[in-house]
């Protein structure tokens, strides 16, 4: 049974669910192949296009060479080797990006991450990654005395045709590799010898994990847990997490009173106890009373891309390509409007028809308005002409989101402000469901359609209806938001 590298990824974050998948895959709850991994793997072939300028006559293999053809390649000399891929005899399997023969015989293995630095991060190290890599090689008798990784150039700016040796940036990881070496072999090594095991399935490693660690499987193994879990009080540590797990406390009913909780959790529990949400209406109302009319719900959709695409931009720059705007008067009433864009460009007409739609008049409502005040500033520095416009949005700028942070509290939102949380708790009538765009990523993906690929003006337009029926929903859910806030006030 082979063993890639992404199997290997999934072992380390739960080994249960990893010998889940290998050993019985027609049980295995398999989730939708988010877009979100799907952009990053086409943004990883993208980078990938770019790396073979940086050597010189690079021999790549063609069409996912098998091992044995790779050996015959390798075989008739060579210096610069793409995409070669290795197995080892208990079947672990690895395809390298770059493998470089040294002038002493040794070889330099590279990594290529779409990404802009070396990521050490528990979810994704890239040195792992690199020991998993060099593993397979040195089992196939290859020395590897250096280690790299291809990155995207974080300072790169787009002007005109893109070099790789500008785009790209090599950072050694060598001494790194050697020190994690070892005890990541190990692991491998681990991970083939729970295959010839039957784990305990009734439960999963991800038990002593942070909600956001958990892993896809982790509702198949733990479906016995009380709801609402530990798992959904906000900002619950690893530490803490594991002192509850200890005493066999898994649910909100399960929490001792001793149990130290932050200020936040304590709410969160209380909410539960009293089966009500927890509001502070005389904040809230204070808050509310400070905003001057009109007040214009609105929300961006940004596309951005590993290679950036418009002159001016650097990698995963994003450039806003849709708006939508409810804005309501003091009454009530409400006016809408919305901007699609067929094409990547910088939103010139988008703040045009802003601007005239809003004029520099009343508070910009968003949720989560770091996002969208970032962007602001980024189209600031792209059009100065607008300076005026952004600055006033920014200035003006209300975030509704942060009324489900300190001032209304409920259980059920299961420790989170999103908007897709709250929502349905607060307004079941309204939800994404229903939509074929139902998130920014999904959003982002779908106008990559229409951006840059050329299909039919039937097709065009439907996707153009999804991603403004989408848009339209994430301001007006602000709207019916803030209707029901002000209305048990």
């Amino acid at each position: 049974m082979k063993i890639t590298k992404t199997d290997f990824i999934q072992y380390l974050q739960c080994p249960e669910s990893f010998w889940l998948k290998k050993k019985k895959p027609e049980v295995y709850p398999e989730a939708e192949f988010s877009l979100f991994l799907q952009k990053l793997i086409s943004e990883g072939y993208e980078v990938e296009s770019y790396v073979d300028e940086l050597f010189k006559d690079p021999i790549l293999l063609h069409n996912f060479a098998s091992p044995s053809e790779t050996k015959n390649v390798i075989k008739q000399g060579g210096e610069i080797f793409l995409q070669p891929s290795f197995v080892t005899e208990k079947g672990v399997f690895a395809r390298i990006d770059v493998l470089q023969k040294l002038e002493d015989g040794n070889w330099h293995l590279y990594e290529v991450k779409s990404s802009i630095r070396v990521s050490e991060k528990p979810s994704h190290n890239h040195i792992y990654d690199t020991c998993f890599q060099k593993y397979v090689l040195e089992e196939n008798g290859f020395v590897i005395s250096k280690c790299s990784v291809i990155h995207l150039n974080g300072e790169f700016i787009k002007n005109g045709e893109i070099s790789s040796e500008d785009l790209l940036n090599i950072t050694e990881i060598t001494d790194k590799v050697e020190k994690s070496y070892l005890s990541i072999v190990n692991e491998i090594l681990s991970a083939l010898k729970l295959l010839d095991e039957k784990p305990d399935l009734t439960q999963c490693s991800c038990l002593r994990k942070t909600r956001a660690n958990h892993c896809e499987t982790f509702t198949y193994f733990n479906n016995a847990l009380p709801q609402p879990t530990i798992y959904e009080l906000k900002r619950l540590s690893e530490k803490k997490i594991n002192e509850l797990v200890d005493e066999g406390n898994f649910g909100f009913i399960d929490i001792p009173t001793s149990f130290e909780l932050s200020a936040g959790q304590q709410l969160q529990y209380d909410s539960y106890i009293q089966g009500t949400p927890i509001v502070n209406k005389t904040a809230i109302k204070k808050t509310l009373e400070d905003l001057a009319y009109p007040l214009h719900f609105f929300d961006y959709e940004a596309y951005g891309s590993a290679v950036p695409k418009l002159d001016g931009l650097r990698p995963f720059e994003q450039v806003p390509f849709q708006v939508c705007i409810h804005s309501m008067q003091y009454d009530g009433s409400l006016t809408h409007s919305e901007y699609l864009a067929d094409t990547l460009e910088y939103p010139q007409k988008m703040l045009k028809q802003m601007q005239e739609f809003t004029e520099l008049k009343g508070t910009f409502v968003s949720w989560y308005a770091s996002y969208e005040m970032s962007a602001n500033s980024r189209m600031i520095s792209w059009m100065p002409e607008h300076k005026q416009y952004l600055d006033y949005i920014n200035t003006h700028m209300f975030d509704l989101e942060k009324v489900f942070i300190s001032d209304y509290i409920d259980y059920r939102f299961k420790g989170s402000s999103s908007i897709k949380k709250v929502l349905p708790v607060l307004v079941p009538s309204l939800n994404y469901h229903q939509l074929n765009v139902q998130d920014g990523t999904t959003a982002m993906d779908t106008w990559d359609k229409i951006a840059f690929n050329n299909i039919p003006k039937e097709e065009k337009s439907l996707i153009r209806q999804d991603l403004l029926e989408y848009c339209k929903l994430d301001s007006l859910a602000m709207v019916e938001i803030f209707k029901y806030i002000k209305s048990i006030l």
